[in-house]
């Protein structure tokens, strides 16, 4: 069934035109949308907390309110731009996914990482299913709770969303790339696809929630801030498959391996999410990068759409919108497009 979708999902991606945007987004013309359904859509986030909205097609913008300029900080969607990151350096050589924690000298503060939790590999750690449930920088109370005792799991058997996981990648990545994060993304991904506002300084590393202390691991959180037109960006530099214009700026196969459910995610009442790929949430409309309070960077290729979803979540306001009416508005979008794509 998997291949099913993953086959459907990327005939839908081949089957768009070749357009992209330029400098700056363009609108579309809206042909063969219904205008009733797309304005049922900002009526119903004009009741949530919504900052801003951003719906792409055909490399331009169908609509879009709030204000898609402003850079906010994006949560959880930084695991997704570290995974095109990643993608690219395997594609060149430089990162192999079968090396362990052990190979690569990664230990924590005490109580350290034991021989076992040392065999997960930079694959386990993509796919969250490391066995290492070590204290994690930046984890929230929910993930706290749900985190399994230490030993409990051999690595890659498990699935357990995992911040440990996601922030000593981080460290990985620049560890064996020599390269910094948040550079490595401005030059290798920005500015290819021509992102407006992202610069590297709008990345930065931070520990314990809403500080920039360590907390109980060395690891940190490492944090990017982003607009919403340049998120539509990555969105779209996925939707077509990691193609922009004549440049394959991540690869084709890492795109259609991140977005493949290795994991099931079943009765999570406050996410529509049904599986987990590599460091992105598969649904049965698409996949999508999400972040904390409501950040949603939504690819649904059989509509051949972006939906970007923004909310002000930076200290000390933090908005939030839940992913359940999140995936509502969503839905509503895909009715509004055009159908026989």
């Amino acid at each position: 069934m998997t291949k099913l979708i993953l086959a459907g999902w990327a005939c839908g991606a081949l089957a768009l035109g070749a357009d992209f945007p330029g400098a700056q987004w363009e609108k579309h013309s809206r042909a063969g949308w219904s205008e009733p359904l797309l304005q049922a859509a900002r009526s119903f986030t004009a009741t949530k907390k919504t900052a801003a909205v951003m719906i792409v097609q055909d490399g331009r913008v169908v609509d879009q309110w709030g204000d898609v300029a402003k850079k906010i900080e994006v949560r959880s969607i930084r695991k997704s731009f570290l995974s095109a990151l990643y993608g690219i350096h395997v594609a060149e050589g430089h990162i192999d996914l079968g090396k362990t924690l052990e190979d690569l000298g990664i230990d924590d503060t005490p109580p350290v990482l034991t021989t076992e939790e040392k065999q997960a590999t930079i694959l386990d750690l993509l796919r969250a299913r490391s066995g290492v449930y070590h204290d994690a920088a930046r984890e929230t109370a929910a993930m706290r709770a749900a985190r399994p005792a230490r030993g409990s799991q051999a690595p890659g058997s498990y699935f357990y969303y995992n911040n440990w996981d996601f922030n000593a990648l981080g460290a990985i990545f620049e560890q064996v790339t020599g390269k910094k994060i948040f550079t490595d993304f401005a030059e290798r991904i920005a500015r290819p696809i021509g992102m407006e506002d992202y610069v590297p300084t709008d990345g930065r590393f931070t520990g314990a929630e809403g500080s920039t202390l360590v907390g109980d691991s060395k690891y940190l959180n490492y944090v990017f801030s982003m607009s919403a037109r340049d998120m539509a960006r990555f969105g779209y530099l996925y939707l077509r498959q990691g193609l922009w214009r004549n440049s394959q700026v991540v690869p084709a196969r890492w795109v259609t391996r991140s977005v493949m459910s290795y994991s099931n995610q079943p009765g999570r009442p406050s996410s529509p999410a049904i599986g987990y790929g590599l460091l992105w949430q598969t649904m049965d409309w698409g996949y999508a990068a999400m972040g904390n309070g409501g950040h949603v960077i939504a690819v649904i290729p059989s509509k051949g759409i972006v939906v970007v979803h923004r909310v002000l979540y930076d200290l000390a306001r933090e908005d939030v919108v839940s992913y359940r009416d999140i995936d509502a508005m969503i839905r509503l979008i895909m009715a509004a497009a055009p159908a026989g794509r």
